[in-house]
């Protein structure tokens, strides 16, 4: 796979190639290098149902420094009063298929059924992750993206009740924390992610923040990517933080 990532990389344009709105090229496919190539190099694939593939690179680049989250008071208050069970990779196909369900507002999705296949195989692989809000045994909310190296590409959320998605937020920021990870990519602003600390800054930047966050592959020809995978569920502890789900 490492030689795939590699040519899909180049075939990338550079960012610079932007549209104003952030589109760099369209077509291509959603196989799992070329999506990790895509993302190597801060690229994120967003399209519409009768849309070409598109890849988009925008400027300005929204970003959540992990020691700048901060939950609203009413969010932090309600979730000490009311906590969830937070748990990772324990059910990523139920998270993506819930962040790709019909919004209140009626807007379509952008997370389409070829989509969900490809980060169910990129998940397979180790590379896409979802966290969890659990509460008496019910999936309520959580979140879902892509880990390289010490970045974390954050692509959709859902709630199915108050402040489930912010609870999965601050466990993922807590996890990424301990593992001294450096980027917590959001793509674009939204309010929500702004009020816990997110910002934008320009892609210049972030494509520097990124180089040093997810390492290139090493130009030898060896066969594994330097992104180390991970497979393994985890569930969150209030004393002892994330460990290892081995139930």
């Amino acid at each position: 796979m490492r030689e795939q990532v590699a040519l899909y990389a180049a075939q990338f344009p550079t960012p610079g190639c932007c549209t104003a709105e952030g589109i760099l090229c369209a077509g291509g496919d959603l196989l799992p290098a070329r999506l990790l190539a895509a993302y190597s190099r801060g690229i994120f694939p967003w399209y519409g149902e009768d849309m070409p593939l598109l890849w988009w690179c925008p400027d300005p680049r929204c970003v959540l420094p992990l020691d700048a989250f901060q939950l609203p008071r009413r969010s932090a208050r309600a979730l000490r009063n009311h906590p969830f069970e937070l748990r990772m990779d324990t059910a990523f196909s139920r998270v993506i298929r819930a962040c790709a369900a019909p919004r209140r507002d009626g807007e379509g999705t952008w997370i389409l059924p070829e989509m969900i296949a490809a980060y169910e195989r990129l998940h397979a692989l180790g590379y896409a992750h979802s966290v969890e809000a659990w509460r008496d045994g019910e999936l309520l909310g959580g979140l879902y993206g892509v880990a390289l190296g010490r970045a974390f590409f954050g692509e959709s959320m859902f709630h199915r009740c108050p402040e489930a998605s912010r609870a999965a937020l601050a466990g993922l920021v807590a996890f990424l924390r301990g593992r001294d990870f450096l980027l917590l990519d959001c793509q674009q602003a939204t309010p929500h992610m702004l009020a816990m600390g997110a910002r934008d800054i320009p892609r210049k930047e972030f494509l520097a923040l990124l180089r040093q966050a997810v390492p290139v592959p090493d130009p030898e020809p060896v066969s594994q990517l330097p992104w180390q995978p991970w497979r393994m569920p985890f569930r969150y502890d209030a004393a002892l933080g994330w460990l290892p789900d081995e139930r």
